[in-house]
């Protein structure tokens, strides 16, 4: 999706409310993937049962920290690497809600006016 040119006029709004929605699907798919990822690896690496990688996977994503205890070496270092990950995918996915609503506040403010004849 184009973003518009400050030489351009700002959006209509039910463009932009579809441009908002568009990203937040993006951002809805980005971490439904995160979570099979963690919910994969929770249940292949780290051995748990579906609803308890689930968990995990949850809770790690949205940063409340792990619940079950992991035994092997394996299962830590995917589950710190997952923490890592989860992280990042956060800020991730706050900068694709937020990348919208930022563009056309700044388009407003810098929105270049053609002169009247």
């Amino acid at each position: 999706m184009r973003l518009e040119t400050r030489h351009e006029p700002v959006v209509p709004r039910h463009h932009f409310f579809r441009r908002v929605a568009v990203y937040s699907i993006v951002a809805i798919l980005f971490l439904s993937l995160s979570l099979v990822l963690g919910v994969c690896g929770y249940h292949f690496i780290c051995g748990l049962p579906w609803v308890d990688a689930l968990l995990d996977a949850s809770m790690i994503l949205t940063g409340m920290g792990p619940v079950s205890p992991l035994h092997t070496d394996e299962a830590k270092l995917f589950a710190s690497g997952y923490a890592v990950f989860s992280g990042v995918a956060f800020l991730t996915t706050a900068s694709i809600l937020l990348a919208p609503i930022v563009h056309r506040l700044l388009h407003k403010l810098h929105v270049v006016e053609k002169p009247k004849d």
